[in-house]
């Protein structure tokens, strides 16, 4: 017959051992949680910085004409 403490000590065991995988995937959660977040963040900023490289070429184009114009008028 099987003795009781070991019975009982192999239960508790394995209810430690339980809760131990729940903490540790209630970790991953968060982990994972944070990494969404971060790269729906990145998401939007390089949209923003798109918009910004596309004024900037747009304001160079200006500073060209601009230069040109000043060249012209020099002569």
């Amino acid at each position: 017959m099987i003795d009781k403490k070991i019975t009982w000590a192999l239960i508790f065991a394995i209810a430690i051992e339980s809760a131990g995988i729940f903490v540790w995937a209630g970790g991953i959660a968060e982990r994972l949680r944070e990494a969404e977040a971060q790269v729906e963040e990145q998401a939007g900023l390089s949209s923003r910085l798109t918009r910004v490289e596309v004024k900037l070429e747009l304001a160079s184009a200006q500073l060209d004409r601009i230069e040109a114009k000043l060249d012209r008028a020099k002569l």
